[in-house]
């Protein structure tokens, strides 16, 4: 059970926690196909083949381990090989990444994102806690967050538990008085719970819990995950 009396801090996941990711990604992967198409075309050619795009993918993984959490890195480097391989200029990708990355952090929050932010962020130091390359920064939401954790920055993801001993560092808070909330299973509550923290698994989809242990709360919303603390600060 939840034991809210004992938390310090919360940490949150952005992408399909705050908001939905693969609409962003669809809608930038848009974008950076028809910037391509004015700029590089027979890049552009080159990424419409599924496979072709998957092989550039597998190639960067394969040749630069150093980058399997920097989704930014190898979105970039992987452009570039593609320009490369085009015979197109490689010095065309930085720009092409940024057309992506700009669509990509105009995200649609779920409707109760903003105010479940507002809520937490008055009550404790709130850390963003991603393996994702979303910028909070960008997209509007750095004001609700004290830090920002990203498996790029850090150069480990969830669920190993240093990223989540280093959201709490941040806030100067041992892992046991952080409350981690997010949407995927694996990544965030089990990743959590190895960590030491109490975790609030998000399920707006009405997922199957399919793994040995729980998390400490499971809610179909974070409205619902505001109300538990609104009902303990009722009866404290």
């Amino acid at each position: 059970m939840l034991d809210l009396t004992i938390i310090k801090a919360v940490s949150i996941d952005l992408d399909d926690t705050l908001w939905p990711v693969w609409p962003a990604i669809e809608r930038a992967e848009v974008a950076l196909n028809a910037w391509l198409g004015r700029h590089a075309p027979m890049t552009a050619a080159l990424f419409a083949n599924p496979s072709a795009r998957h092989d550039i993918r597998e190639q960067i993984l394969r040749t630069r381990p150093e980058l399997k959490h920097n989704l930014s890195a190898i979105r970039r480097e992987a452009i570039r090989l593609a320009l490369y391989r085009s015979k197109e200029n490689p010095l065309l990708a930085e720009q092409a990444f940024e057309v992506f990355f700009e669509v990509r952090n105009q995200v649609t929050l779920y409707d109760d994102a903003l105010q479940a932010l507002e809520f937490l962020s008055t009550r404790y130091p709130v850390v963003a806690l991603s393996n994702g390359n979303a910028d909070i920064a960008r997209i509007g939401l750095s004001p609700y967050f004290r830090a920002s954790i990203s498996a790029q920055a850090f150069g480990v993801g969830k669920p190993d538990p240093r990223i989540f001993h280093a959201a709490a560092g941040a806030v100067d808070v041992a892992p046991e008085n952080v409350l981690h909330v997010g949407d995927d299973a694996t990544l965030d509550v089990l990743g959590g719970l190895n960590a030491g923290m109490q975790t609030a698994w998000v399920n707006r989809a009405d997922h199957l819990w399919t793994h040995e242990v729980l998390p400490h709360e499971t809610v179909a919303s974070l409205a619902e995950l505001c109300d538990l603390f609104r009902t303990a600060e009722t009866r404290s």
